[in-house]
């Protein structure tokens, strides 16, 4: 492996799960009153100041995520992802994200330590370079700086 920085041009692709349709209504008090609109604007304004472009995409559904991890193997240098409830439950987003060539970065709006013992156990985190938890929106920001850390970084040989 070469010690040259990965190349940073390109797109990142910003994942959110079930229910985050919702953010803005749905329990303000866990999860903030910004809008899952809001935080795509956050990501796209973010990844302009670091050089970097966001594809956002939200779903519901457990395989419209892993279809889109996978597409996203041909053309993304990096992936933020707030799977939501499915971090908990699912493999098949973990088998997904394994596959996944470039840095992944698993974000959560609430400090999911800090809340059931369910949401303590993560399988996306087994694959994430990181883990921002408990930063609200904000935490989506933080997530591409380091991804654009990571795509800066020499890679060891």
């Amino acid at each position: 492996m070469s010690n040259a920085p990965l190349d940073r041009r390109g797109t990142v692709l910003v994942l959110n799960g079930p229910n985050l349709d919702l953010l803005g209504e749905r329990d303000p008090e866990q999860y903030g009153t910004t809008t899952l609109g809001e935080i795509e604007q956050l990501c796209r304004d973010t990844a302009e100041r670091l050089g970097l472009e966001v594809r956002c995409l939200q779903s519901n559904h457990e395989g419209v995520l892993v279809d889109a991890i996978h597409d996203a193997r041909r053309d993304t240098v990096g992936l933020v992802g707030n799977f939501a409830a499915y971090t908990h439950t699912s493999v098949a987003i973990l088998d997904a994200l394994a596959a996944y060539p470039a840095p992944v970065v698993e974000v959560h709006l609430s400090n999911v330590h800090a809340r059931e013992e369910f949401r303590r156990q993560s399988y996306v985190s087994r694959v994430a370079a990181a883990v921002i938890a408990g930063a609200g929106a904000h935490g989506y920001v933080l997530a591409l700086e380091h991804l654009a850390f990571l795509l800066d970084a020499p890679r060891e040989a």
